[in-house]
């Protein structure tokens, strides 16, 4: 099997799986509890939360834990808009992830006003589009650090510098820039930050907010006192503990990760390049994520080259697996520029810890053949 849908999600990391399975053998309390049982386990989560916090470059009480990475997002939105109700603007990008582009459409049904910051054909945010919005009414911008299809990296700096002006919070989605670029909360500046688990070797169910100490905002759930009173309910220990884990390996390997997979990426972006004809390359050239390589095939439909793969054992996407199932041509896509029927040929292969150079050799050598056979019995001509 070749695994390259890590954008997706990654496989569980040995070391996170034997710590989550003795984890659950060993310790059942409520953390919660006063009892010993249950105050064991609130150390093993603080224990976790510091891990957290440590790769994030954050001080542990600025971590909640939440269900996913969806739920961070939407609390970071909603929790500070509702923190600052006089206040009824929202900015945010054109390709960002489903979890805030769909709050961003639940805010427009709520009154509020939503600009959407378009990008170049690389992907990269208009600033001058970001300057001529924002305003002192604007509650909040929430721009991604890395997109999660064609790996652009955002100019966040000069984002936060412009927001700044008008005393603006800035929120980013770092779900997948975690693990894969240099992420410190105090360096970037950043007043809320969101990463995941499954996106770092950790397990699914469980990801987090970063919330710069100061940053008004209110409770998203409501109910008991846990995630200093931010975030009620029974906390996931098992999967906090394992989110943990995988936080402290990642510290310790993420710049060799990062190193080797660039070059086992570029090796299979160059290779694509050079043996299959009529291709279109999707992100920006430097300013990405390296490991993601997004490419459309004129002429073809996504899903068939995905399904010819996949009966091949090997295993890519047609972009975030959070809208996977819809027929509609990628957003990011569209936004930078292709064309409907072009959107809909890109395929997106996202490399991780596991992957090897077999794993790019096998792909070199079968994709051509794939794409030379569709192409053969396709009805529609390549247009670039």
């Amino acid at each position: 099997m070749v695994y390259l849908d890590n954008n997706a999600t990654t496989p569980l990391d040995p070391q996170v799986a034997e710590k989550m399975a003795w984890f659950i053998r060993e310790h059942f309390g409520n953390p919660s509890s006063l009892y010993p049982i249950g105050r064991q386990v609130k150390e093993f989560l603080t224990e976790a939360r510091e891990q957290v916090a440590a790769a994030l470059g954050a001080h542990r009480s600025e971590i909640i834990f939440t269900g996913s990475g969806t739920e961070a997002d939407n609390f970071a939105i909603i929790g500070v808009l509702e923190a600052r109700p006089e206040k009824k603007q929202f900015i945010t990008s054109a390709i960002e992830h489903p979890a805030v582009l769909e709050t961003a459409r639940y805010l427009e049904k709520r009154g509020y006003l939503v600009h959407y910051l378009p990008v170049d054909r690389f992907g990269l945010v208009d600033l001058n589009y970001l300057e001529s919005v924002i305003s002192d009414e604007t509650a909040l911008v929430s721009v991604m650090m890395a997109n999660n299809e064609i790996g652009t990296i955002q100019p966040l700096e000069e984002i936060i510098r412009l927001a700044r002006r008008y005393g603006v919070p800035v929120h980013t989605d770092a779900v997948q820039a975690f693990g894969k670029m240099e992420l410190n909360v105090r360096k970037l500046g950043v007043d809320l930050l969101t990463v995941s688990s499954h996106k770092i070797y950790g397990p699914k169910g469980v990801g987090a907010l970063f919330i710069k100490k100061g940053t008004p905002i209110l409770p998203f759930i409501h109910g008991g006192h846990q995630e200093f009173g931010l975030r009620a309910g029974t906390e996931n220990t098992a999967g906090i503990v394992g989110f943990g884990e995988a936080a402290r390996i990642l510290q310790e390997r993420w710049k060799k990760d990062k190193d080797r997979l660039e070059k086992l990426a570029e090796k299979l972006k160059t290779g694509l390049e050079e043996k299959i004809p009529n291709i279109i390359f999707n992100g920006h050239p430097e300013k990405r994520i390296k490991s993601t390589i997004n490419f459309a095939y004129p002429g073809l439909e996504a899903e068939a080259i995905l399904l010819a793969l996949a009966t091949r054992e090997i295993y890519v996407s047609t972009g975030s697996a959070c809208s996977e199932e819809s027929e509609e041509a990628s957003h990011v896509l569209l936004a930078i520029g292709l064309k409907p029927e072009i959107a809909r040929s890109a395929i997106r292969m996202s490399l991780g810890r596991f992957n090897t150079d077999q794993d790019v050799e096998t792909v070199l050598k079968e994709m051509p053949d794939i794409v030379a056979r569709l192409r053969a019995i396709s009805p529609f001509q390549p247009e670039v």
